[in-house]
């Protein structure tokens, strides 16, 4: 996988509300994706929302977070479900490419110091460190500031194009992906100003 791009994962199956009423109508998916996001990032409300978000945290324990990707992959990207399927896809390239990204990102921080200071990579950026930042913005979805975590993805993001621009050897791919991946920083910036007015939904 040579970009983050929004294609879907080959997943398990779509099990997350197989029982929920009218579950094939693209309405309750999208309001599906909608509250599982919600959950996920401002926490339980009430106490059906305690009942949704057990399953929703045994789905994540059982399949890991494949299932609720699968939900959010389709939300647009100025939306709650659309910025953490963006960092799912962040994540989930991260673990796969981790060598790479760690050469791209020790490339990128040269030409980019204001945004590495943001993304928080420790020294030295290996594969280990890298994965570590990734997870650890990750964690700041349920444990600190959503918008500061999509601020650091984003600062993450654009390192790494700013490595791979760099490192391409005139290679169109490398270059088409490179702007994907400064098209993934910009809209997660969007959805981290949509956060901090409280319109991000």
């Amino acid at each position: 996988m040579s970009s983050p791009n929004p294609r879907r994962p080959i997943l398990p199956g779509n099990k997350l509300f197989e029982s929920l009423p009218g579950a094939s109508d693209p309405a309750v998916v999208t309001e599906v994706a909608h509250r599982t996001a919600e959950l996920l990032v401002r926490g339980v409300r009430s106490s059906e929302d305690a009942e949704v978000h057990a399953r929703v945290v045994k789905l994540a324990d059982d399949y890991g977070l494949d299932e609720l990707a699968e939900l959010w992959s389709d939300a647009p990207s100025d939306s709650l479900p659309g910025a953490l399927w963006r960092l799912y896809l962040l994540r989930s390239w991260v673990h796969s490419n981790a060598d790479q990204v760690s050469r791209e990102f020790s490339t990128g921080r040269k030409y980019a110091e204001v945004h590495a200071v943001v993304a928080g990579v420790a020294e030295p950026p290996g594969p280990t460190e890298v994965r570590e930042m990734v997870d650890a913005v990750l964690r700041g979805v349920a444990t600190g500031d959503f918008a500061t975590t999509l601020d650091r993805a984003a600062a993450f993001a654009r390192i790494i194009a700013t490595g791979r621009a760099h490192l391409a050897d005139d290679g169109h791919d490398e270059v088409l992906s490179a702007s994907k991946l400064v098209e993934m920083a910009d809209q997660l910036q969007t959805a981290a100003r949509a956060e901090r007015a409280g319109q991000l939904w």
